[in-house]
């Protein structure tokens, strides 16, 4: 498994374009089937637990694969990234013209303390080094009873071989370094973080693909991902994992 020293690789986000949502032969089609899954979830925990039109915000939206979605549910929407190429994207895919696109630094947002009800960091904290701090800076800007919604990588021997080494062998476009086993994060890690900032886990799952399936194993065979790729919850925390924490 990799040194300590390796950093992870965020600049291939900004040659994506298009094929955030064309390219079968890049991990980024993983993305897609990921939130083909979680979407659902996310708009539906929202739904019953706070109700209709809420203010949220998506850190590390990229493309707006879920920043969209949750506008077309009718809630206030804003998304950061880095990436000024993938949040092209995302403006261009944005039909309704009014969800609130940001290039942002997650360390350094602007946005005033308790400014939202909802805040979702999917697939992000596992890019960054020092994700606490991140999960301080949500803890602040979330509203009392507010929901962190996140999703993330265990760190240990099963997901390394699967997350890592699995994409990088089936997925023949995986860039370098898209993912660096030392920036996965236990769950205990993250609970911890959580408690420490005043936010209390209210929900946590197993994430991953219907490994049962013929299309994962036609992705297998092809070394591209079959459209129909599912992902699934369950109890199994050992790689994939997601869930919420509310704020006090």
């Amino acid at each position: 498994m990799e040194g300590k020293d390796k950093r992870i690789n965020n600049a291939f986000y900004d040659e994506l374009g298009e094929a955030w949502y064309d390219d079968d032969t890049h991990p980024i089609a993983l993305l897609r089937a990921e939130n083909a899954a979680r979407n659902p979830w996310i708009t539906e925990r929202i739904k019953t637990l706070l109700g209709p039109s809420r203010d949220i915000l998506d850190i590390g939206c990229g493309a707006g694969f879920l920043t969209n979605a949750l506008q077309q549910e009718g809630h206030r929407v804003t998304g950061i990234d880095l990436s000024a190429q993938s949040l092209d994207v995302a403006k261009k895919r944005d039909s309704s013209g009014s969800v609130e696109y940001l290039q942002l630094d997650a360390f350094a947002m602007p946005f005033h303390d308790q400014s939202f009800d909802v805040i979702c960091a999917m697939d992000f904290l596992e890019h960054i080094e020092m994700p606490g701090q991140i999960v301080r800076k949500v803890s602040r800007l979330l509203r009392p009873g507010g929901l962190f919604f996140f999703h993330t990588f265990n760190r240990n021997f099963l997901s390394w071989l699967i997350v890592i080494k699995g994409v990088e062998w089936c997925v023949p476009n995986t860039p370098k370094n898209l993912h660096v086993y030392s920036y996965f994060i236990k769950p205990s890690e993250l609970t911890h973080w959580c408690e420490e900032s005043g936010l209390s886990i209210k929900e946590i799952s197993g994430f991953s693909p219907r490994i049962f399936s013929i299309p994962f194993w036609k992705s297998l065979a092809q070394r591209k991902v079959d459209r129909r790729l599912a992902f699934q919850l369950h109890s199994n925390l050992n790689t994939g994992y997601l869930g919420i924490a509310q704020a006090h």
